[in-house]
């Protein structure tokens, strides 16, 4: 039997009902189970099932968390869940189990979630549309033809279907922030090291990954990184402690706050006009609450950056096929993955380590600039993404690209990567511009939905603040969220059941 109302309720309202004794967990595992099974043969999000397990935890005493019996989905990437696969989109991770929990596995378990199955991702993270060659595309409940994003695509999806409230993603160039705008949802990035990513590595791609989740409701993100948040042992780096409990900060005024605002691209050219009306709508929304708006922006050498982003990334992707390799006992080779992974991991071998701290130097630079216009500004507002949720396959490699690459596989010819990599720095992330720079300098962003367009897709607003400032983040949004809610917009495939 459906549970009433479930759709409206976020993770703390279930654990609220749950504490009280007026749901058991058990009910929710199966009401969760029912929807997985209804709409994830459109969706195509959830890639590993674990009812089996989930009914169990279930029906054992519950823990003292937060969120003690919500059911939860996790992203197959971005942290090991000890006991199940792990295959981060990617075949070469084939019946790869990992044995221990990654910490933030662990103090999501802490936090009282029950896992009830694993999502969609590009391979291994990198793109930000979740369109992997091993399972297919995700698509995205607003309107099955677009992409979710990603590389958290999956895990947005499921959260926008009302499948669960809240999910896990991991952010390494907007992978949290990115689905969120597409979906319509709530996406905090929090400052580097608020969350841990250990004990398998110390940081991901550079110090760029950060994970959290994804939710309809600012509370609940408070919450869970209440829950996750502190210092890890061993960690290379620790983020400024918070000042008090995130979940304190909502519903305090955040005061009048200073707002920079842009509707230009940090890495890109363009903006599509309905990215620059949700950045419009959002000053004025701003402004009615009494904030003062400024349109102001970072400057910074944007070829430099977007470079220095790739080149970071490249690096990793190399590396991390070494460790794949390790891992499985074979050597992973170019038909292990796909093209466009191939020949990043090749430009990574074929950079040198001057190359690499030459980008490393280009991102402290970047940390510097910002912290500098924070000086001068509270937060800094522009679009999350500079175009709507493209349509599923429209960022696919074209048949002359791919021709292209599997060429270069055989004879793989270092100038002609280079010119690669220039390529890719000067139009990559034209359609997801804006979330990187975050990433690189290490502070909390956030996407709010506060925008849709007249095809009813969403677009969210990003705030990016202070290093190590998730508090006055919190206190907006949760202001925001007052001023225009949004959690009671459903996408159509829910409203038509």
């Amino acid at each position: 039997m459906a549970i009433q109302g479930f759709e409206e309720l976020d993770a703390t309202a279930l654990a609220g009902l749950i504490r009280k004794k007026e749901l058991h967990p058990s009910e929710l595992v199966e009401e969760v189970i029912a929807r997985i099974e209804a709409v994830d043969p459109m969706l195509n999000a959830v890639v590993h099932k674990m009812y089996d397990q989930a009914r169990k935890a279930a029906a054992a005493p519950l823990s003292e968390g937060p969120f003690a019996g919500v059911p939860f989905l996790v992203k197959d990437l971005d942290g090991y869940l000890a006991g199940e696969p792990y295959m981060g989109g990617c075949r070469a991770l084939a019946g790869f189990v990992p044995q221990r929990d990654a910490e933030l596995m662990a103090r999501f378990r802490r936090a009282g979630v029950i896992f009830v199955g694993k999502t969609a991702t590009p391979e291994l993270g990198i793109l930000g549309v979740t369109e992997p060659a091993l399972r297919g595309p995700t698509r995205n409940p607003w309107n099955p033809d677009h992409t979710p994003g990603g590389s958290s695509g999956g895990s947005a999806a499921c959260v926008a279907a009302r499948v669960v409230p809240m999910a896990h993603g991991g952010d390494g160039g907007g992978s949290i922030r990115i689905p969120a705008s597409a979906c319509g949802l709530f996406g905090l990035k929090p400052t580097r090291a608020r969350n841990p990513v250990g004990p398998e590595v110390g940081e991901g791609w550079g110090g760029f990954v950060q994970q959290h989740v994804l939710t309809r409701s600012v509370r609940d993100s408070a919450a869970m990184l209440d829950a996750t948040q502190g210092t890890e042992p061993g960690a290379p780096y620790v983020a400024p402690p918070r000042a008090r409990p995130f979940v304190e900060e909502l519903g305090t005024s955040p005061g009048r706050l200073r707002i920079a605002f842009s509707t230009g691209s940090l890495y890109g050219r363009n903006t599509h006009p309905d990215c620059v009306a949700a950045v419009q709508d959002a000053v004025k929304l701003c402004q009615e609450l009494g904030h003062e708006l400024v349109e102001d922006a970072p400057r910074f050498e944007r070829e430099a950056l977007v470079r220095a982003y790739l080149t970071i990334v490249a690096a990793n992707v190399a590396v991390l096929l070494e460790e794949i390799g390790g891992l499985m006992g074979k050597t992973v080779g170019a038909t292990d993955v796909e093209p466009s992974t191939w020949a990043l991991a090749q430009i990574g071998q074929m950079l040198s380590a001057a190359d690499l701290q030459k980008a490393r130097d280009a991102m402290h630079r970047a940390s510097r600039m910002m912290a500098a216009f924070h000086e001068r500004y509270e937060l800094f507002l522009d679009a999350t993404l500079a175009y709507p949720p493209v349509r599923v396959g429209e960022l696919a490699l074209k048949p002359a690209e791919a021709a292209a690459l599997a060429v270069l596989r055989k004879v793989p010819v270092k100038p002609v990567f280079m010119k690669l990599l220039d390529g890719l720095a000067a139009n990559s992330l034209e359609r997801t511009p804006n979330t990187q720079l975050f990433n690189q300098t290490g502070q909390p962003a956030m996407s709010v939905p506060l925008y849709w367009n007249a095809a009813g897709l969403p677009i969210g607003v990003q705030f990016a603040a202070r290093f190590g400032d998730e508090a006055t983040l919190f206190r907006l949004a949760s202001q925001l969220e007052q001023a225009r809610p949004w959690a009671g917009r459903k996408p159509p495939m829910v409203t038509r059941k």
